[in-house]
Formats: structure tokens, C-alpha cells, sequence
């Protein structure tokens, strides 16, 4: 399977983020490639399309938003996910973050299979007003390489029909990996 990974970051935690997606895909066997959204000019050759969007006041980076728009014919005939980055604290973790209204509307558009929301990075030297301002109280790290790699399992476990094995019979699998959201899923086809 070939996976096009694309992404709008403002100040590199999103392509960081991206850059995990795609390794976690590499790590399932998948043919990954992982570029800059406002570079891609064609989908051709992928099987599946993750797009991912730095989140700035409610808003999904605009690099994603016309990478969609750009490409939403080709985008609707195949399976697609969104991500997005952006809460500067744990609340990403549980996985029932759901996307902003500006990605809801994206993902109707093209009938997404999912989107997750991963928590995000803020360097405490951010440059800009209000990225400075916020840096003074919420500095950090919070992406979350193994809330990646169980999302992108979840998603190779869909596309591959395989059922997952729990390996302690006393924990049911889906139940410690992170579900999609329901008002932007559709069914396999």
C-alpha cells in the first residue's frame, strides 16, 4: 500500500507530527511519502491520503485547507484521514477530541474515514504576538509518538480487514486503541 502524508505547519511541530505518521506507516510495510502540503501538486499513486493541519485559533493551517480544496475530486475516490495538531496540554490523549468546524466542513467534503486530533508543540523562544504570549504559560511537547502509532495501526488493521489479536485475553484491543470520531467516518467500500 502506498500512503501520501501531507501537512501545514507554521512553526515545524506539524511536519514533526507528519514525519511520525509516516514512520509509523513505514513501520506496517506501507510505501510512505511525506511532503508539505502547498508541494503536492497530485495524489496519483496513492492508495490512501493523511492530512494533517497545525490548528492556530480554531482554524486548520491554510497549506491543508486548499490542499483539500485543491484536490477534492480525486480525494473524495479514495480513502482519506485528517489530523490535527494542536492542543498544549494532554486532552488530545484520550482520542475524543473532536475536529474544529473548519475541518468538519473539509471532511464532508471528501468523506474522510477519520481524524484524529494529536496534542502539539510550542518552543518557549516562539516568535509572533501571540505565540509569544502563549509560550509564557504553555512552553512544551505534548505529541505523542505511541497516540501515533496507535492511530496508524487502527487505520492499517481497517484498510487490511485483519482483526486484531489481543495479546493479554483480558484486554480487548479496540479498547486501548485511540477510536475515530463517528460524524466523520464512513464505511469501508
Amino acid at each position: 500500500m502506498r500512503v501520501l502524508v501531507v501537512y501545514g505547519s507554521k512553526r515545524g511541530g506539524t511536519a514533526e507530527l507528519a514525519r511520525m505518521v509516516g514512520k509509523a506507516f513505514a513501520e506496517h510495510g506501507w510505501s510512505v511519502e511525506v511532503r508539505p502540503a502547498a508541494d503536492v501538486a497530485s495524489v496519483t499513486g496513492a492508495d490512501a491520503v493523511m492530512v494533517g493541519g497545525a490548528l492556530y485559533m480554531n482554524r486548520w493551517h491554510r497549506d491543508a485547507v486548499r490542499f483539500v480544496k485543491r484536490h477534492k475530486a480525486a480525494l473524495f475516490d479514495l480513502p482519506v484521514w485528517f489530523f490535527s495538531s494542536g492542543p498544549l496540554d494532554d486532552s488530545a490523549r484520550s482520542g475524543g477530541i473532536a475536529p474544529v468546524s473548519q475541518v468538519n466542513a473539509l471532511a464532508s467534503d471528501v468523506e474522510i474515514k477519520g481524524h484524529m486530533t494529536f496534542g502539539g508543540r510550542l518552543t518557549a523562544d516562539a516568535k509572533g504576538f501571540v505565540a509569544k504570549r502563549m509560550a509564557r504559560t504553555n512552553a512544551g511537547d505534548w505529541r505523542d509518538a505511541g497516540h501515533v502509532r496507535e492511530w496508524v495501526h487502527q487505520i492499517c488493521v481497517d484498510m487490511s480487514g485483519e482483526v486484531e489479536v489481543a495479546r493479554d485475553p483480558a484486554v480487548d484491543a479496540r479498547d486501548v486503541i485511540p477510536t475515530q470520531r463517528a460524524s466523520t467516518t464512513r464505511q469501508h467500500r
